[in-house]
């Protein structure tokens, strides 16, 4: 069989192994909990629901423009001058079938081989993978303080003269910090000077805690949406729970959403109508679920930290936002995919390597489930791994005795 260089070259998806053992362990009926998968557990949003029936009852469910339904960008304006402070014209929006295909069709676009794209550790997994895709070299740079953040400096040291991009997502998947404002002046404004295209990818942009915001990056030029170096990436999948409908959409200057919806066009050749419908629905409809989601997913934070708080050796950075946090278990071992065995098979939680975002020695936790769920998962994890805590736990209805420490 005969394989491309590019596609061997693409890592699997570092969870499917462990998704795929889990799925195992529950059709044995094995209580497995999952704090591994970034999916808020609110139902879809009524407006969603109306929405995509309405279109679906009067049997409008045809191709849409390959850039996407004018009534889904008029939503999508609307809510970019409201959120953004930034009026922009329907030919700067283009609708994807996800945040994930429009970074895909973005870099598609404006990447040639051996291009670099700097990506900040800790980053999404699917980073490297969609910059290598498209013939292009991801660059990571590696804050050395423990923080997550990467200093200004850090990152100009990475630039080189093949550096196309740089990509920041604050608040951050996976450790939930929000890169402070001045960072992101300096970005914005290095990148405008430079010619270098600063992509914001915003998907978590309101999940924020604290009373903290995440500084939309427009704020910090005065450069028009024609002319500036900004490129922002949104969607519906995280704020309004909506992960399976696959709607996400790209704000860019006129000539890069004129490409980027050729390359559409020639793969997906446009959005589905019934997600369309659907993210219209949440973009038009009651704001407050958000609100209401964010407000449920501070609480499930406040709860892992104080979980988190009762383990001897595990150091964490309080999440500032979306639903992860990147706790440091180096002082067990520092092999973050062996942990993540370890822990599925001895405790049956799900987690996600450390390794896999650019940090060797942690631990993905999400806490976008319930509380019993963050709360049985962390104390099953204190068990498994912390010698101070008990030596002996119920799992189900099973009582089971700690006998590897």
């Amino acid at each position: 069989m005969g394989l491309s260089q590019l596609a061997r070259s693409i890592a699997a998806s570092p969870t499917l192994a462990l998704n795929e053992e889990a799925r195992l362990l529950r059709e044995k009926g094995e209580p497995v909990i999952h704090l591994g998968i970034g999916e808020p557990k609110n139902p879809t949003p009524i407006n969603a629901i109306l929405s995509s029936a309405a279109r679906l009852k009067r049997g409008e469910v045809k191709y849409t423009p390959v850039d996407g339904l004018p009534s889904l960008k008029k939503a999508i304006i609307r809510y970019t001058e409201e959120h953004y402070d930034r009026l922009v014209a329907p030919e700067n929006v283009i609708v994807s079938s996800g945040a994930k295909q429009a970074l895909f069709n973005f870099f598609f676009t404006i990447l040639n081989p051996q291009d670099e794209v700097i990506l900040l550790a800790p980053y999404w997994v699917s980073y490297p993978e969609i910059v290598k895709m498209c013939y292009g070299v991801p660059v990571v740079v590696t804050p050395e303080d423990g923080t997550f953040v990467p200093r200004f400096e850090e990152i100009e040291e990475a630039v080189t003269s093949y550096t196309r991009a740089i990509i920041v997502n604050s608040p951050n998947n996976p450790s939930g910090v929000i890169y402070p404002p001045e960072l992101i002046a300096d970005l914005v404004d290095f990148c405008e000077r430079k010619g270098i295209y600063l992509v914001m990818d915003d998907i978590y942009h309101k999940l924020v805690f604290d009373g903290k915001t995440a500084p939309p990056a427009y704020q910090f030029t005065k450069k028009d949406i024609e002319n500036t170096h900004i490129i922002v990436i949104n969607g519906v999948a995280k704020l309004y729970g909506m992960t399976g409908f696959r709607i996400g959409w790209t704000i860019a200057p006129r000539a890069i959403v004129e490409v980027m919806t050729n390359v559409q066009a020639q793969t997906t050749s446009c959005p589905p109508a019934l997600e369309q419908a659907a993210a219209e629905g949440a973009l038009n409809g009651m704001q407050s679920i958000v609100e209401s989601l964010r407000l449920t997913i501070e609480n499930n934070r406040n709860v892992i930290v104080h979980e988190l708080d009762a383990f001897t050796d595990v150091r964490y950075v309080r999440p500032q936002g979306t639903f992860y946090c990147l706790p440091d278990f180096r002082a067990y071992t520092n092999d973050s995919m062996e942990l993540a065995k370890f822990l599925l098979r001895k405790a049956l939680v799900v987690t996600v390597p450390g390794k896999a975002f650019g940090m060797e020695g942690h631990l993905r936790l999400s806490y976008a489930g319930s509380v019993k769920d963050v709360t049985e998962g962390l104390a099953r994890i204190r068990w498994a791994l912390d010698p101070n805590a008990p030596n002996e736990i119920f799992i189900g209805d099973r009582k089971l005795v700690r006998d590897w420490l």
